[in-house]
């Protein structure tokens, strides 16, 4: 079964633009009609899965095409296996020093904030 852009772009939600750019990068191949429309097979819609994946984890469009270009030379999916574990490394490493980042910031201001309390309860004691 064949879809039309405009089906893919409300299936993911997103606009034809995108979906066009997407094979402007040469990440979906969509055959054409004889009227020259696009249409988009299954293949595409795994792709695109992939690609919006991807993107919510955090890769590049560039680590993304990588990745999905690996299977077309490597049918068997190891090669696309070993780049995702290695980029998915990274990220996670990244996501890790985000979190400690976060932490660090989170317990400043818990500290800002408690000392804040205090003075406002020093200073409303000497009102009274």
């Amino acid at each position: 079964m064949l879809y039309s852009i405009s089906h893919l772009a409300k299936r993911f939600n997103v606009t034809t633009r995108t979906i066009r750019y997407y094979e402007e990068l040469h990440l979906l191949h969509p055959e054409r009609s004889e009227s020259g429309r696009r249409l988009y097979s299954k293949g595409d819609i795994a792709r695109l899965k992939l690609i919006f994946r991807g993107k919510r984890f955090g890769f590049t469009l560039d680590e993304i095409k990588e990745m999905i270009l690996l299977f077309d030379h490597d049918r068997s999916g190891r090669k696309q296996l070993e780049r995702t574990i290695e980029y998915g490394n990274m990220r996670i490493e990244e996501v890790t020093h985000y979190i400690h980042e976060l932490e660090v910031l989170r317990s400043e201001m818990d500290g800002l904030r408690d000392e804040f309390i205090k003075k406002l309860n020093e200073s409303g004691e000497e009102s009274e």
